[in-house]
């Protein structure tokens, strides 16, 4: 592909413009980010202690404002105020995409109400990256961060297992033991991807079936991508018959839900998660 550098010489409209920073390779930004970074009047970043590092490396020298979602909501009477003056204005976030699952949806719904020029460049972002390498399908529901209340999880979780799509989450490294056994519970038979640090120096993939996914050790760090791929075909699926549950019943307490499973599968074709609530049931009466 050429580039075609008279593009980057043309006048720049003014309003907002949302611009992805690399993920964690620095050498992902691209050449119009660059250009439109260096040409703004102000560019609004979460850290400017992280946006400085990048900064520096091209050269870019435009005026910082720090805009967090501790600050955002305060920020908007002042920034749009400046729109008044006919300039150019960046927002970026730490790493990737501006305002998904980041800072910036406020600031853009305001412009939209203000009837402010919005302009949104391609880049990087963990969401795309993530997809593109799961080999799962490319119909996906995005759901950003993980909630801090295991209930509002636990409800979410429940009703995002009946989506015939690619599943993508964000969450903590330090946070995903807990969610395991609910990602165990509700997505039965699908397989999953955790991404730590993509693009970075120590960047890995795992691969698993959600069923046999282990808790980890406690050494991960950062932020993790998570993709869980889409329900299998259910349609030739059997349902349990009553000799299939007086089987269930009589290996409750002494074989695994996933023992049982197979067991239980050895002839036939029923729904893992079908096997696992009625085992959970049985469970319960106990």
């Amino acid at each position: 592909m050429v580039v075609n550098s008279k593009s980057l010489n043309k006048e720049i409209k003014k309003g907002l413009y949302l611009v992805p920073t690399p993920i964690g390779n620095m050498g992902d930004i691209t050449l119009r980010a660059i250009d439109i970074l260096k040409k703004s009047d102000y560019i609004l970043c979460e850290d400017t202690r992280v946006s400085k590092k990048l900064f520096q490396n091209y050269q870019i020298k435009s005026k910082l404002i720090s805009n967090h979602k501790f600050n955002e909501k305060k920020n908007l009477v002042k920034i749009i105020k400046l729109f008044d003056e006919d300039i150019i204005i960046s927002l970026i976030s730490d790493a990737g995409t501006p305002s998904i699952s980041d800072p910036g949806a406020l600031l853009v719904k305001e412009c939209i109400k203000k009837n402010i020029n919005i302009f949104p460049l391609p880049g990087p972002s963990a969401v795309s990256s993530a997809l593109s390498i799961s080999g799962f399908s490319d119909k996906f529901f995005f759901y950003g961060f993980f909630p801090e209340k295991i209930q509002k999880l636990q409800e979410d979780l429940e009703i995002l297992s009946k989506f015939n799509y690619s599943i993508i989450f964000f969450i903590s490294s330090k946070k995903i033991n807990r969610a395991i056994p609910m990602l165990r519970k509700n997505f039965i038979g699908r397989k999953i991807l955790i991404c730590r640090e993509i693009s970075k120096f120590y960047e890995e993939y795992i691969r698993s079936d959600v069923d046999k996914l282990e808790l980890f050790d406690g050494n991960l760090k950062g932020e993790l991508t998570v993709v869980i791929s889409e329900k299998k075909d259910e349609k030739n699926l059997q349902l349990l018959s009553e000799s299939d549950k007086r089987i269930i019943s009589s290996m409750i307490n002494k074989l695994s839900i996933k023992e049982i499973s197979n067991l239980i599968n050895q002839n036939k074709k029923i729904s893992k998660k079908e096997i696992y609530n009625y085992c959970l049931s049985l469970k319960n009466e106990n």
